[in-house]
């Protein structure tokens, strides 16, 4: 059972973030992105901003969690939420921060009238997919395709 964090803050995504958010990514996945997390940071405080969260401990970004609210994509017509990103300081796993940043997004989904949350998850990623599972997501009727170009 994971310890909860002390005085863990969840709230909204900032621009500020990124340096945090980008210095999270590198110690998870051992690449430097900064481009990428600056790209990827301005697309979801554009589509939705209140659809995207950090947990902070003391004034250090310690986790992120970036989604955003829609509706007609691949065939459905409801809204739906969707979490696309997600990461924890590998110093913090284990103390319930992920958790905290889905109950606050999945509270925001509900809150805009979304009845469904969606994710994917690469195969290769297995400690991803073990979380999402204990969160409650299943399998979906939608299916991921993909080809090589």
């Amino acid at each position: 059972m994971a310890v909860e964090a002390p005085n863990v803050i969840v709230r909204p995504l900032a621009d500020t973030d990124i340096e945090d958010i980008t210095r999270i990514d590198e110690k998870v996945g051992g690449v430097y992105r900064p481009d990428f997390w600056e790209d990827r940071v301005a697309y979801y405080l554009r589509r939705d901003p209140e659809s995207s969260r950090v947990a902070l401990i003391g004034d250090q970004v310690v986790g992120f969690m970036l989604g955003d609210v829609r509706g007609g994509e691949f065939g459905l017509e409801e809204r739906s939420g969707w979490i696309e990103r997600f990461g924890v300081d590998p110093a913090h796993r284990g103390k319930g921060i992920a958790r905290q940043l889905f109950a606050a997004l999945a509270a925001h989904f509900a809150g805009t009238g979304a009845k469904h949350l969606r994710t994917f998850v690469d195969a290769s990623q297995a400690d991803n997919a073990k979380f999402l599972a204990a969160l409650g997501f299943g399998p979906s009727r939608l299916t991921a395709l993909e080809m090589t170009l």
